[in-house]
């Protein structure tokens, strides 16, 4: 397989030589979910992605590009979710939450604390909420975030939600105290450290072997 650096970017001349197994690319998703946000990012500067993504995205297009060689884009965000340079946007009920203006500050967790109640606090589900409805053009008001976050407040104590897969330390922490439960703190930190760095080995053989030029 004949690879070269163009522009310092990785690529394959013959992609009909390039090839990882359905089950190879499973494997390499998940050890992608050990590594650090700076070595995602570092593996996609190397590739010419954009890495100015959230954890999970980045893995995903990275997958992408050794599945297909190709950058998959991230879709833009719709105007009407942008907050405008000119306009103020105070820390009302009926104020619509909007991207480039929202932040997970002080003021702002008291505020919603008076909407929903002392028990509020930041949490990946809400985010996860703003950045759907920003996507999909129909941004929030802090009231309506508010409501949501209530419910599904309550929800989640009903029912607890699992760990996103990209939750990589918490996923091997529950499931290592599950297999070892007389471990103690440090033996749990040791068995991580070593766990991730077996993944990072892993995910730096694989890309070397298939795309020569990686260095790290």
């Amino acid at each position: 397989m004949k690879k070269h650096l163009k522009n310092g970017i990785i690529k394959i001349k013959n992609y009909m030589d390039f090839f990882l197994s359905d089950s190879e690319i499973l494997i390499l998703e998940k050890s992608l979910l050990y590594l650090k946000m700076s070595e995602l990012r570092t593996i996609c500067l190397k590739l010419g992605i954009p890495n100015k993504e959230q954890k999970a995205k980045l893995i995903q297009k990275i997958v992408f590009y050794v599945k297909t060689e190709k950058v998959s884009l991230s879709p833009k965000m719709p105007e009407i979710s942008k907050a405008k340079k000119s306009q103020s946007y105070p820390l009302e009920p009926k104020i619509y939450i909007l991207y480039g203006r929202y932040k997970n500050d002080y003021a702002t967790r008291d505020f919603l604390k008076k909407l929903v109640g002392n028990h509020f606090h930041f949490t990946a589900f809400g985010i996860d909420w703003i950045n759907e409805c920003w996507m999909e053009g129909k941004p929030p008001t802090y009231q309506e975030f508010a409501v949501f976050w209530q419910n599904e407040y309550e929800r989640r104590k009903i029912k607890k939600a699992p760990a996103k897969k990209e939750w990589a330390y918490i996923n091997f922490v529950q499931d290592y105290i599950k297999e070892y439960p007389e471990a103690n703190r440090k033996k749990i930190m040791n068995a991580w450290k070593e766990e991730r760095e077996k993944q990072l080995q892993y995910v730096k053989k694989t890309l070397q072997e298939y795309l020569s030029g990686i260095t790290w």
